[in-house]
Order: C-alpha cells, then structure tokens, then sequence
C-alpha cells in the first residue's frame, strides 16, 4: 500500500528518537498528475494550479513546469507563486487571485505584481482596485466572479443560485458591469464562475465547462466586455475507496468540442485533484488502550496535524507500518485483528481520524499512515490548539 520511497522515508524518521509526526510528499506523482491533465485538454485551455490545496514550497516547485500558472489567495501564497513562474517584458504573471474579503494590502500587492487576473468579487472591490491601479499607475485586469442563477447541467455539481459571500449574484451582473467598464483603473476581461466542487463525473464537468464558456460569451456580448478570460474554478473530485475516479481522457475529448472564440483563455483551477494523492500523514501510535470492549489507537498527532478527515467526514484507507526498535522496558500494547477508533493527543473528543475500521495489527510505536493527505492537510490543521509541534512536511 505505501510505495517504496515513502516506507524508507518514514522508516529512517524513526532512527530519531522522537516521536514521528510528518507529511511527505512525492512531487514527481503531482508534476504527473498535472501533466496528464493539461496533455488531455485542447489549446484554449490553461491549467493554474490552487496554492491553498498544498503550499509546500517543493510541491509548487514539481508542479510549476507542468502548470500554466497559479490561482492564490493570499500575499504569502503570491509571494511562492510569482517567482515559480518568473516572465519578463511586462507580460502578466500568470497568476489569477480569488478571495471573498481582499484587504486593501492584498490588493494592492497584486496590483503592483501584475497578476494576470484579479478575481474581483464585488462592486466595493472594483471601486478599490481601480483606486489603487490609478495610483500605481496601470490598468489592473479584473475579471467578475459570478454567483449564477442557476446551472443547467446534472451530475454530481454544486449548483449556483444560492446566497452565498462569493461573487456577485447573477441578476446584478448587468448593473455591476456598467459601473466596472466606467472605472480608469480597470481592465475587464471576462468572468470566474466556480461553482463545482469535488466532481468525479467528466462528462458532467465537461457540459459545466461548456456552460461557463456560452454563458461568459452571451454575457460579454449583451453586455459591451471584451471576453479574454474564462475561470471555471476547480471543481476535478478525489475518488476515495468504492467511488470511480475522474476520468481525464474523457473530459478532455468532450472539451475539445466546446466552441471557444478566438483569443479566450479558459482557466481551471485545479488543487485538491492534482495534489491529493502525492502526500502521506504518518503519526507514530503513541499507545493501544482498550475501553468498554472497544479499541483506541491513539497517535502523536491528530486534528492539529491533519483535520480533513475530521471536517470532511472522509474514511481514509490507512496503513500500518511496523516499527520494531520497541527500546520501552514494559509492555507493549497492541490491538490485532479488530476493529479500532483512531484518535490524536489533544483534550477533546473532536479529536478523532476514523471510526471503526479493521486493522490487523497495530502496535504502540508503530506508524499509522494516511494516504490521499496531500491537499487541504497540513493547511487546513488547527495547529496551535494545544500548542504541540506541528507536523515536518518532507520530500521523498
């Protein structure tokens, strides 16, 4: 189950004498990932890969070859992003920004970086991104996020049409575009929609795709905009055990049958697709209690190092690696061949990775390995709750 390279890895983090609590990651499976991507898609179409979904900086540096550009979200995810894609003669990153509650700083410095979109998200934020570029001198390219009415398109999709803080609400689309043309600092080029989330039917997301491109067109047309840029968000889904994966062949033969106008540029924003399964969280099993006939295996770690599974409510495969330089001069506790809870080491009963899953056996210093914890993992943890030592994030 775990490949070969992440085995030794783990293996000589136990050769310390410290407790082991570490993600690693294997840039070459995310720099694949992404190449299969972008090889299944026709030209019009631009990969930018989610900084949020894993900012390691060794996994942005694997994926830049393989990636058009980089969606960010923050100044410090601008600041890994920009120099992995360096470009020269006033050519824009190629670095779209998304974010419901840009602060003027945000703004600001993407405006002097000359990303290559600003995804604004309200009218208050054209009116600041056309202050700021007025002052800086330029013209900032925005391009409108859209909460659309509704998506016409089945599968497994979030639909739009709901109140949400992202976006501007389709029926006000018209009213918000006028006021943007009108702006000095502003240069309009088109529309973000991200309406899907965590979709594993292609064909679905295809029709999603195609429906983004005709409704972006329609709109700039009623609406006087100079289309260049279509963002259609991320959206691609992580298969997990007894789902089917997404299949990129299929996707990309249905999107070369979308009619994309010449000189658009149809972004996706990929993250927790290209990165999920290039990471490992591994915590050593800290000890094996029984309680009322039922079996804990408690780590060192936990929602403080990896809360996904936690928030999302995701059951991980997870696999055990044996440790066998047990040097404790007592008992050694295991659990085999049951079903066990997992649980990490702070002072809450929150504190839970999995229920109920078989094990064949586990041991007090073993490891317990999760695999699919390269996105939203060390990111997305509570890392101060308790205060312990947050997870090492390593490369194989």
């Amino acid at each position: 189950m775990l490949p070969g390279t992440v085995r030794q890895r783990l293996l000589e983090l136990t050769q310390a004498g410290t407790p082991v609590s570490a993600y690693v990651y294997d840039g070459a499976v995310a720099a694949e990932r992404a190449r299969e991507l972008r090889t299944a898609l026709p030209e019009w179409a631009a990969v930018y890969y989610a900084v949020k979904a894993n900012s390691f900086p060794g996994i942005v540096e694997a994926l830049a070859p393989h990636v058009d550009g980089f969606e960010v979200a923050s100044c410090s995810e601008l600041e890994l992003a920009a120099p992995a894609k360096p470009v020269t003669g006033g050519t824009p990153i190629p670095v779209v920004a998304a974010g419901p509650a840009k602060s003027v700083p945000v703004l600001t410095a993407l405006v002097r970086a000359g990303v290559e979109a600003i995804n604004a998200e309200s009218l208050l934020e054209l009116h600041r991104i056309s202050r700021i570029a007025v002052g800086e001198g330029v013209r900032a390219r925005v391009a409108l996020r859209v909460n659309p009415a509704s998506i016409p398109v089945t599968g497994s999709l979030h639909m739009g049409g709901v109140p949400a803080q992202f976006g501007v609400a389709e029926p006000d689309v018209p009213e918000v575009l006028r006021e943007a043309l009108r702006l000095p600092g502003l240069d309009v080029i088109g529309f973000h929609i991200h309406a899907a989330s965590n979709n594993l039917d292609a064909e679905a997301h295809a029709a999603y795709l195609r429906w983004c491109v005709e409704w972006s067109v329609r709109t700039a047309q009623e609406n006087g905009v100079d289309l260049r840029h279509v963002d259609i968000g991320g959206g691609i889904g992580v298969a997990f055990e007894g789902e089917k994966p997404f299949d990129i062949v299929r996707f990309g033969e249905l999107a070369c049958q979308v009619d994309v106008p010449a000189g658009v540029k149809v972004v996706l924003e990929p993250g927790r697709f290209l990165v999920a399964d290039c990471g490992w969280y591994a915590a050593e099993v800290t000890d094996v209690k029984q309680s009322y006939g039922e079996a804990f295996v408690v780590l060192r770690g936990g929602i403080n190092h990896f809360q996904l599974p936690t928030s999302w409510d995701i059951v991980h495969n997870i696999a055990v690696l044996p440790v066998d330089n047990w040097t404790e001069d007592c008992h050694r506790p295991a659990a085999e061949n049951t079903r066990v809870t997992v649980v990490g080491e702070l002072c809450t009963p929150e504190d839970t990775l999995l229920r109920d899953v078989h094990v064949d056996r586990v041991r007090a210093g073993d490891l317990v390995v999760f695999p699919y914890a390269g996105s939203y993992g060390w990111e997305f943890a509570m890392h101060r709750f308790l205060g312990h030592p947050v997870a090492d994030r390593l490369l194989v």
